[in-house]
C-alpha cells in the first residue's frame, strides 16, 4: 500500500455525490439506499449483539441515510426507535422518500423530549456535512442527550456538530465511538478538534464508479505508516558518512541544554552522518556524556558559530535557544549563512519579530507560535482552521510549515497539504518538538526535498510516539522515542 489517501472538502464531496448519482442513472435514492445499507452493515460488524437501536435523524439527506438504516435494522428483527426534533421533518425530496419507505415498513417516529430511549447503539444521522455553524439550542440539547447515553455511537459520514472542512467544533458536537465516512474522506476529520469526536474512522466508498472522481481535486493528502517507505530508501552499499548529511544543531542557552541534546540525538537516530552542536560551554560535557557521537562545541561568540556553519548541510535552529542577546546573535548569523534551515521554538519567536521570507526553510510551529508568526491573537485563531493557518504561514515565509498538534498539517507553497495520521496525547510534553526538529533536519540533510523531509519527519516522529506509548501515554518522554525512531527509519 502507498500509505497516502486523498482528503476532500465538503464542496468536492457534494460534487462527488452529484456525479455518482448521474453515473448510477440519475436516481439519488439509489445512492441513499447504499449509504443506509453501508451504515447498517457497519453497525452489524461492530456490534452484532445490539438489539435496541436508536436512530437520530435530521431533516436533510444525512437523516435520509438514517431512515434507510432504521428500515433495514427493523427488517432484521431489531427493536428500532427513530427520533427527531419536532422541526426536523424530512426536508429534502430524498429524505422524504426514505421516511415514507420506513413508515410503510411499519416503522414509527418519536419526537425528542429531553432524553433518548434506552439503546444498545445510537446512530447519529443528524447533520453530516451540512452544518458549519454552532447547533442551535434544540439541536444542542439533542446532541447532549446522545452524548449522555453510555452506549456506542455510530455517526454517519460526520459527527454532527463537527465542521467537515475545518476540523473545528464551534458548539455542541456528537462524541462518536465510530464514524463511517461515505464515498470520500473528509479533510477536517483528521485534524484539530475533530479528533475528539470522530472515534475510529472508516470509509465506505458505496461502490461509486471511479469516473465520479475525475477532475475532483483533493484539498489534502493523508499520510499513514506505509508512506515512509517511499522516502526512506535503503542506503547504497558503498556509501560513507558524508553522503548521509551534515547537521548542525544550534541552541541550548543556560538552563535549556536538554532541548538541544534531544534535537541532536534524534538527528543521529534518524541517520545524520555527521552531527555538530553549537551550545553554551556549560552544556558541552553533559551532552558529550549523553551522546559521544555528537561533535559538541562551546559557542559564546559569533566567530565560533561561523566556523561551524560553513561545512553544515542543514542547520537546526531554535531548541533551547532563548531570546536574549546570545540567541539573537546566533539567529542572525544562521540566517545570514544561507544554509537550509529547520526552525523551531525560540527561533520562530525571533522570526515573528522580523517576518521575512526564508526560501528553503522548514518551520515547525505549535499553534501558539503559529499565531505569533501570523500576527493573530492566539492559538484558538489557528485551531479554528488549521489548514488555512498552515497555508498562510507557508506563503508568508515562503517555507515549508509543519503545524504541530493533533493531526499535524504540513504545508508548502504551491503544494497540496499533508496530514499526519499518527501521534497520541502522550506526546504533549516538553521536548517532543525539539526531537521533531532533529528528525526533520536529519532527513533534510540526507537529500530529501524540504516538503518531503518535513512530511516524512513528522510522520516518523508521530509513529515513534505511538510505538513508545505502548506502555501508556501518561508519562511518555521524548527520550522514549529514540529506539523507535531508529527502527522506523529503516522500513
Amino acid at each position: 500500500m502507498s500509505g497516502t489517501f486523498p482528503l476532500y472538502g465538503s464542496a468536492a464531496a457534494r460534487q462527488l455525490d452529484a456525479r455518482a448519482t448521474a453515473l448510477l442513472g440519475g436516481d439519488g435514492y439509489q445512492l441513499m439506499q447504499r449509504a443506509g445499507q453501508a451504515g447498517w452493515r457497519h453497525l452489524l460488524q461492530q456490534w452484532p449483539q445490539a438489539q435496541r437501536i436508536v436512530v437520530v435523524c435530521g431533516p436533510g439527506n444525512n437523516g435520509g441515510d438514517g431512515y434507510v438504516l432504521a428500515r433495514l435494522a427493523r427488517r432484521s428483527g431489531r427493536s428500532v426507535q427513530l427520533v427527531h426534533l419536532r422541526e426536523h421533518v424530512p426536508a429534502s425530496e430524498l429524505a422524504q422518500r426514505a421516511c415514507t419507505d420506513y413508515l410503510a415498513a411499519g416503522g414509527t417516529v418519536e419526537l425528542f423530549d429531553e432524553r433518548l430511549p434506552a439503546a444498545d447503539v445510537v446512530v447519529d444521522a443528524l447533520f453530516g456535512i451540512g452544518l458549519t455553524r454552532a447547533p442551535d439550542a434544540g439541536c444542542a440539547a439533542l446532541i447532549a442527550a446522545i452524548n449522555a447515553q453510555s452506549v456506542p455511537v455510530l455517526s454517519l459520514d460526520v459527527p454532527s456538530g463537527v465542521d467537515a472542512d475545518l476540523g473545528s467544533a464551534p458548539g455542541a458536537a456528537v462524541l462518536a465511538t465510530r464514524t463511517l465516512q461515505l464515498i470520500a474522506m473528509h479533510a477536517g476529520l483528521f485534524t484539530g478538534d475533530a479528533l475528539e469526536y470522530t472515534g475510529a474512522l472508516t470509509l465506505d466508498d458505496l461502490d461509486v464508479p471511479a469516473a465520479a472522481f475525475d477532475d475532483t481535486s483533493a484539498i489534502a493528502t493523508l499520510l499513514q505508516k506505509d508512506a515512509l517507505a517511499r522516502w526512506l530508501l535503503p542506503r547504497r552499499r558503498n556509501t560513507h558518512k558524508g553522503e548521509s548529511g551534515r547537521v548542525l544543531c544550534v541552541g541550548g542557552d543556560h538552563g535549556s541544554g536538554g532541548a538541544i541534546a534531544l534535537c541532536a540525538e534524534a538527528a543521529l537516530r534518524c541517520g545524520a552522518g555527521l552531527l555538530s552542536v553549537a551550545t553554551r560551554e556549560s552544556h558541552v560535557c553533559a551532552l558529550l556524556a549523553r551522546r559521544p557521537e555528537a561533535m559538541v562545541r562551546a559557542v559564546e561568540s559569533g566567530e565560533a558559530l561561523e566556523v561551524l556553519l560553513e561545512p553544515a548541510g542543514v542547520v537546526a535552529l531554535g531548541p533551547g535557544l532563548g531570546q536574549g542577546d546570545w540567541a539573537q546573535g546566533l539567529f542572525a548569523l544562521a540566517l545570514r549563512a544561507g544554509k537550509p534551515l529547520v526552525l523551531d521554538a525560540d527561533a520562530l519567536n525571533l522570526l515573528a519579530t522580523q517576518s521575512r521570507e526564508l526560501d528553503g526553510a522548514i518551520l515547525t510551529p505549535h499553534p501558539g507560535e503559529a499565531a505569533r508568526l501570523l500576527g493573530m491573537h492566539g492559538a484558538a485563531d489557528v485551531q479554528r482552521d488549521r489548514f488555512a493557518a498552515a497555508r498562510a504561514l507557508s506563503e508568508r515565509y515562503h517555507s515549508v510549515v509543519v503545524l504541530k498538534g493533533a493531526g499535524t498539517v504540513v504545508a508548502a507553497p504551491g503544494q497540496i497539504s499533508r496530514v499526519i495520521d499518527a501521534g497520541n496525547p502522550g506526546m504533549a510534553v516538553g521536548g517532543m518538538g525539539d526531537a521533531l526538529t532533529g528528525v526533520i533536519a536529519a532527513l533534510y540533510a540526507q537529500g530529501l526535498p524540504a516538503f518531503d523531509a518535513a512530511s516524512a519527519g513528522a510522520l516518523l516522529h508521530a509513529l515513534a510516539g505511538d510505538e513508545a506509548a505502548g506502555g501508556g501515554e501518561r508519562g511518555l518522554l521524548p527520550s522514549d522515542l529514540m529506539p523507535h525512531l531508529r527502527r522506523l527509519a529503516n522500513p
